[in-house]
C-alpha cells in the first residue's frame, strides 16, 4: 500500500462553510482557506455558490452545496429547483437531507421518487449527490434502508448527518453505511470530524469524505506529523 501523501488527506476534505452567522467575508475567507490548503471542495451555503464558483476557479478545489438543508422537508420539486439553481451558479457537488420525516413514515416510494429526482437532475450534468441521513433521528432499519435505496437510484454517496443535529459521525453508523451501501456509493462523515487522528480513524472505516469546519487544525496537524 502507498504512503498516505498530504493530498490524500486534504481531498478527503469539504471544507464547511454552512453555519447561519457566516457572513460574506467570512465566506469568502473560508474560500480562500480551501484554496490554500487544496481541499476536496467547500460546501458553501447556496446564495454563495456563484462567488465561491469565482473565487475558486482553478484551483482544483470543487464547489458544493446543500439541498433541502437542514431538515429534508422541503416539496421534490423545490429540492430539483434548488439543485438546478445551484448547478447553474457553478456548483458540481450536491448534499441533500431526506425527508426525515418520510423516513421515519416509512414512506419509501416518497424517500425514494425525493432521492431520485435529484439525484437525476445532478448526473445529467454532471454533478453529484452525496445524501444526508440525519442518523440522530433514525434507527439501525431505517439506515439500512436508506442504503439500499440510495444504492438503487446511484446516488454518488451517503453522508451521516448535517452537522446541526443532535450527534454527527458514530463509528457505529459508519460502519453501517459502509457495510450496507454498494461499492459504487461512497460514504462521507460530518459532525465531530475536527482532528487528524479523527479523519485517519474514520478513513479506516471506509470513509472517503469528511465534512469537516476544523479543516485548518486538521491539515496544519497533518502536515506537522507528515513532515510536510
Amino acid at each position: 500500500m502507498s504512503e498516505l501523501t498530504y493530498s490524500d488527506v486534504a481531498k478527503m476534505i469539504d471544507h464547511s462553510l454552512l453555519q447561519p452567522v457566516l457572513t460574506d467575508a467570512e465566506l469568502e475567507q473560508g474560500c480562500q482557506l480551501a484554496r490554500e490548503y487544496g481541499v476536496a471542495s467547500v460546501c458553501i451555503k447556496p446564495y454563495a455558490v456563484k462567488r465561491a464558483a469565482e473565487l475558486l476557479t482553478g484551483s482544483g478545489v470543487l464547489v458544493g452545496t446543500v439541498i433541502g438543508f437542514p431538515h429534508g422537508s422541503h416539496l421534490t420539486k423545490i429540492k430539483v429547483a434548488e439543485a438546478q439553481a445551484a448547478l447553474d451558479d457553478g456548483a458540481v457537488e450536491l448534499d441533500m437531507v431526506v425527508n426525515i420525516g418520510k423516513v421515519l413514515s416509512r414512506d419509501w416510494d416518497y424517500v425514494t421518487r425525493d432521492i431520485a429526482a435529484v439525484v437525476e437532475a445532478a448526473h445529467r450534468r454532471q454533478a453529484i449527490v452525496k445524501v444526508i441521513f440525519e442518523n440522530c433521528f433514525l434507527q439501525t432499519e431505517h439506515k439500512e434502508r436508506l442504503c439500499q435505496i440510495c444504492g438503487d437510484v446511484r446516488a454518488d454517496f451517503v453522508k451521516t448527518s448535517t452537522g446541526y443535529g443532535e450527534s454527527g459521525a458514530t463509528d457505529e453508523d459508519l460502519k453501517l453505511m459502509r457495510r450496507c451501501s454498494p461499492t459504487h456509493v461512497q460514504v462521507k462523515a460530518a459532525g465531530g470530524v475536527r482532528t487528524y487522528e479523527r479523519l485517519l480513524a474514520v478513513r479506516a472505516i471506509g470513509v472517503t469524505r469528511v465534512g469537516a469546519t476544523a479543516s485548518k487544525a486538521i491539515l496544519d496537524d497533518c502536515k506537522q506529523k507528515l513532515g510536510v
